[in-house]
């Protein structure tokens, strides 16, 4: 029980910390995916992280909240909801993305989504955001595009423009489905905790997985499996889901879906970082300059300079209870 003890430590981090710390074990989820990715296709090697995480997700629900809850009908519904768009569609077609793109391209899509959140925030659900938010997304994003094409900006736009494919409308639908995930996510914690919603949903994700997973042909190379492949799929399944869904959904209970995504944009950023730290590549100026556009961004997001940014009163004082502890 020691590590659950130690994971259940994690969670009382300051939340800004927290999601930068998830942005950066996300980032390590592309290594961990390329080693998993030598020896098992992609669905099945989602299906494996996320029945892993699973078994994870109920042993600390266990220790920490002494069970699940009991649904109501409403709260079955949006629990399947997160399910079948952050667990099953995403990761169905940003893997699907990840075989027919670059890597670039496909982070600048996945760098849309904050902006993307913003937009059916502010539009479908009339949360107000400050000029300084909205060019804190933008700045963000001019970062992200910095980064992904190490300051080749006229070859990405050159790249955007070639023209929308399989790989593009499979992106775009993956960057749907996370938004949809994060907008309700803050429906679906109004009666739930980060930890029993994060459960509930990867349940609910991890049974379409599998089901999918049967009916394919790719199912039966789970025989085999190297110690490295073993190592990435527990990665994955506690450091790319376990305390990063986790510390995603506390901070859409206490900054609002908008503020949480932005974070997000950290993610390439990392990505670049580890492959400089590790992989010896290059430190150029642009993406150095581009990494601090991305922090720049975010923190500009966050800076509540009005009462329009301050969180909701209904979220402060819920205080993303987890069991006995409390997020400060």
């Amino acid at each position: 029980m020691n590590s659950l003890n130690r994971i259940q430590r994690l969670v009382c981090l300051p939340i800004h910390l927290r999601l930068i710390l998830m942005a950066m074990l996300w980032a390590g989820t592309f290594v961990a995916g390329r080693v998993l990715s030598a020896s098992v296709e992609p669905l099945p090697g989602a299906t494996a992280r996320f029945g892993v995480a699973l078994l994870l997700l109920l042993l600390i629900s266990w220790k920490v909240e002494g069970g699940l809850p009991r649904l109501s009908r409403g709260q079955l519904l949006s629990t399947m909801a997160l399910g079948a768009t952050g667990v099953f569609l995403y990761n169905l077609f940003f893997l699907q993305a990840l075989t027919l793109l670059p890597a670039s391209r496909t982070a600048i899509f996945v760098a849309l989504n904050p902006i993307v959140v913003a937009l059916v925030m502010a539009v479908g659900f009339g949360e107000r955001m400050s000029p300084l938010k909205w060019l804190g997304f933008v700045v963000a994003l001019l970062g992200v595009a910095l980064v992904v094409s190490r300051g080749e900006l006229s070859l990405l736009i050159n790249n955007l423009g070639s023209g929308l494919g399989a790989g593009e409308l499979s992106i775009i639908t993956a960057v749907l489905s996370w938004a949809a995930y994060t907008v309700i996510g803050k429906q679906a914690l109004r009666g739930l905790t980060p930890l029993a919603a994060t459960t509930y949903a990867s349940l609910w994700g991890f049974l379409l997985l599998l089901g999918s997973s049967l009916v394919s042909p790719s199912a039966s190379l789970f025989v085999g499996l190297s110690s490295e492949a073993i190592t990435a799929i527990l990665y994955l399944a506690l450091g790319g889901t376990v305390i990063p869904f986790l510390w995603f959904y506390q901070g859409v209970t206490l900054l609002g879906p908008a503020r949480t995504a932005l974070y997000t944009n950290l993610v390439p950023v990392f990505g670049v970082l580890f492959g400089i730290l590790l992989l010896d590549e290059p430190l150029l100026l642009p993406v150095l300059f581009g990494g601090g556009l991305v922090l720049m961004g975010v923190v500009m997001a966050n800076y509540r300079a009005s009462q329009v940014d301050q969180p909701s009163h209904q979220n402060l004082s819920n205080e993303a209870s987890i069991g006995d502890l409390r997020i400060r």
